[in-house]
């Protein structure tokens, strides 16, 4: 699931917005990263997301959206 949702995000990004994302991690690591320069989104499966609870570490940055 999450290498689909990737997957999605990146031909999305580069057919609405023209932008290029560098994919980083595995989905069976549980992570994957989609880097755009100004912008990084992080796509975990719920065990990852629970350890790491990056909501925390980031609590007063804007969230643009949460899919759960």
């Amino acid at each position: 699931m999450l290498q689909a949702m990737a997957d999605g995000l990146i031909e999305k990004t580069r057919a609405e917005h023209k932008k290029k994302g560098r994919l980083e991690g595995q989905p069976d690591t549980g992570w994957i990263v989609v880097d755009y320069g100004d912008v990084v989104v992080h796509l975990f499966d719920p065990e990852m997301r629970g350890f790491y609870r990056l909501e925390e570490l980031w609590r007063e940055g804007k969230i643009l959206l949460r899919l759960q």
